[in-house]
C-alpha cells in the first residue's frame, strides 16, 4: 500500500459529472443533487484508513439524514486486482457497516480521475450551487500501521471534526474554514494503462 495525500484541488471548483450504479443496482447522476449540497466520499472495502473511519462515516450518515445535505460513497478501485472492493461485497459492507448513503462503483475509474481523487478515504464538500468548499481529512486520527497490512485503530477513535464543522457552516450559509488538510489513506488502485 501507498500512503497517498488528497490533492486539495481549487476551492469553488463546480461537482464533475458522473452517472453510476449503487449496490442495489439503481443509478445516480451529479444531477440527482443539484438542489442542496452534496458530500462525496471515496471509499473503498478493505483499506484499512476507510476501516478506521467506517463507523464515523455510519454516524455522519445518521446524524445529518434530516439535514438538506446529500451523501454518496463512490468505489473507484480495481477489482480484477482488488477482489475485496467487488460490487456485491460493497453491497454487503454497506449493510455490515449501516451506511446510511448509496455506496457506487465507478467501474472505468473515469469518476475518479474527474475529481482528481487520488486516495481512500477522499472527501468532496460542495454546496448548493455545486461548487467545492471542503476537500481532505475527516478528522486527523489515523491508524497506526503495525506491520505489514496489520493496522491498530486503539487510542486514535475518529471524531469527524473537521469534516463535521465544513458541513454544518455550509447548510447553514455560512463560510467553510479555508484551512483544510489533506486526507490521507491507500492510493486508489489504478488499472493498468
Amino acid at each position: 500500500m501507498a500512503l497517498t495525500e488528497s490533492m486539495m484541488i481549487a476551492l469553488g471548483s463546480p461537482i464533475p459529472d458522473f452517472q453510476l450504479p449503487d449496490t442495489d443496482g439503481a443509478f445516480y447522476s451529479s444531477d440527482d443533487f443539484s438542489d442542496r449540497p452534496v458530500l462525496v466520499m471515496f471509499i473503498c472495502n478493505h483499506c484499512p484508513y476507510v476501516k478506521h473511519i467506517a463507523k464515523e462515516l455510519s454516524a455522519l450518515s445518521r446524524d445529518f439524514a434530516q439535514a438538506r445535505i446529500a451523501m454518496i460513497a463512490i468505489q473507484s478501485n480495481d477489482v480484477e486486482e482488488y477482489p475485496e472492493d467487488r460490487p456485491e461485497l460493497m453491497h454487503a459492507e454497506k449493510e455490515t457497516r449501516d451506511y446510511r448513503f448509496p455506496y457506487l462503483f465507478d467501474e472505468s475509474q473515469q469518476v475518479a480521475k474527474d475529481f482528481q481523487a487520488t486516495c481512500t478515504p477522499d472527501f468532496f464538500l460542495f454546496d448548493g450551487d455545486q461548487r467545492l468548499v471542503y476537500r481532505g481529512r475527516i478528522d486527523e486520527t489515523q491508524p497506526t500501521r503495525i506491520a505489514s497490512g496489520v493496522y491498530d485503530s486503539s487510542g486514535q477513535e475518529p471524531h469527524g471534526r473537521d469534516l463535521r464543522e465544513a458541513i454544518k457552516a455550509t447548510l447553514q450559509g455560512e463560510p467553510v474554514n479555508p484551512q483544510q488538510f489533506p486526507s490521507v489513506g491507500c492510493n486508489i488502485k489504478w488499472k493498468p494503462e
